[in-house]
């Protein structure tokens, strides 16, 4: 009787709407992954048999196989949203709240989603909807310093400028007058400098002509001439080229080549709660005499004061960047990404998340961008991959299965009442 090939094929169809039924479910899960049923025909063993005229005794389901096919990707407007271009998947690691404090959680099992729905959660960590941390490329959680940045005092500054070759030779600067009179200088500049607390310091510049293809510069700070009043620098231009030819710094030391990126500021005195800022170097090597104004084209230095936290984002190779309100933007992590030999056989266990078994491999890991790893969208979220159209079509085809089946037994049904009724 063919009673049990028509049950196999009513439970492998239920089987199979149960698939389709999932699939249809998080057709609107992000990161979420289609899967299908995958059948098996099925016979009897029969010692000693040729088994040339067995009839099959019906049909299994094989495998419930997930099919990990790129999704699409849709912008959003939250900077934590992170979608996977390509392959990889994202680490996290369930943390067990043994306690109150952060420093005494425990750190779990390993997991990976596809899911970049991340949060912050109340220590910095990068979280995702299950409370679970996501990792760094070296395997550690990721933590964002949102309390806010250090100040850094100032320790370099880079000059780039022309002085106009056309000017007259200045009068002699007098140092025992603030601010010079016309006439001692021919272009001036401030800059702001900051000390090792962040307290900022406004530094000005006087660009005096002293002679032919020379120029010295004056620095001061609150109303006081720096090195006593000499000059700090005095720079000799080459008329063939109108680049340094040498400086002369603050000691009287003639600096050339290379040297003149590393030109010693003057110490600035500590005044008032103003600490003091000394060893800072001046990068010299950019300056030029043309004919023409006197120009700035990039006046730059190295300190800053303490900022607070502003914003973040994630760039496609995965670096966690940190803003804040003093313009400093820092690294604030790396966000690493597995791969498998065998993606098929991660174990589903909920939450958008997989674990590894033995039949997918053990995990590579790397940053994103690297080799067979994707990259990574800030702002964007994969959509699930589920193809709702085709998924309807396959609940059709299924239901019409399940019929089939179910007819299969509605006749071997009546054959046997035929043979029941026989006199």
């Amino acid at each position: 009787m063919g009673f049990q090939q028509g049950l196999s094929g009513l439970n492998s169809s239920s089987k199979s709407l149960e698939v389709i039924g999932n699939n249809v479910a998080n057709a609107n899960t992000y990161g979420a992954k289609s899967s299908r049923a995958e059948f098996a025909d099925m016979y009897a063993a029969s010692l000693g048999g040729s088994g040339v005229n067995k009839i099959g005794i019906g049909v299994r389901v094989a495998a419930v196989a997930q099919q990990f096919t790129q999704g699409n990707l849709t912008t959003t407007s939250n900077p934590l949203d992170i979608a996977i271009n390509g392959d990889g998947f994202f680490m996290v690691q369930r943390w067990d709240p043994v306690s109150g404090t952060e420093d005494l959680q425990a750190a779990g099992e390993r997991l990976y989603t596809r899911n970049g729905q991340f949060k912050v959660d109340s220590y910095g960590y990068i979280v995702n909807n299950e409370g679970h941390k996501v990792l760094s490329q070296d395997s550690q959680p990721i933590k964002l310093n949102l309390t806010g940045g250090a100040a850094q005092a100032t320790s370099r500054i880079t000059a780039d400028l022309n002085l106009n070759a056309a000017e007259a030779t200045d009068t002699a600067f007098d140092a025992t007058v603030y601010p010079p009179t016309a006439g001692t200088y021919s272009f001036a500049t401030t800059q702001t400098l900051y000390d090792a607390s962040g307290e900022a310091v406004p530094l000005e510049y006087y660009f005096r002509k002293s002679g032919v293809d020379q120029w010295q510069v004056f620095t001061a700070v609150d109303g006081t001439y720096l090195n006593g009043g000499n000059a700090s620098f005095t720079v000799n231009f080459d008329p063939a080229t109108s680049q340094p030819l040498n400086i002369v710094n603050s000691a009287g030391a003639t600096l050339t080549g290379v040297s003149l990126a590393s030109v010693g500021l003057p110490t600035i005195p500590a005044s008032g709660t103003r600490s003091a800022i000394a060893g800072v170097l001046v990068d010299f090597s950019g300056i030029t005499q043309y004919a023409g104004s006197s120009t700035i084209n990039e006046l730059t230095q190295s300190g800053y004061p303490k900022g607070d936290f502003s914003s973040f984002q994630i760039d496609s190779n995965g670096a966690v960047l940190v803003r804040y309100t003093n313009g400093v933007t820092k690294v604030g992590g790396q966000i690493g990404l597995a791969r498998f030999t065998n993606s098929q056989g991660l174990q589903p266990v909920g939450g958008n998340e997989w674990k590894d078994t033995s039949a997918s491999g053990a995990p590579l890991v790397d940053k994103p961008g690297s080799g067979r790893f994707g990259l990574l969208q800030g702002g964007a979220l994969e959509e699930s991959n589920v193809d709702l159209t085709g998924e309807l079509v396959n609940m059709i085809v299924a239901q019409r299965a399940y019929q089939a089946n179910a007819q299969t037994i509605k006749t071997e049904d009546q054959v046997l009442q035929t043979l029941v009724n026989l006199r």
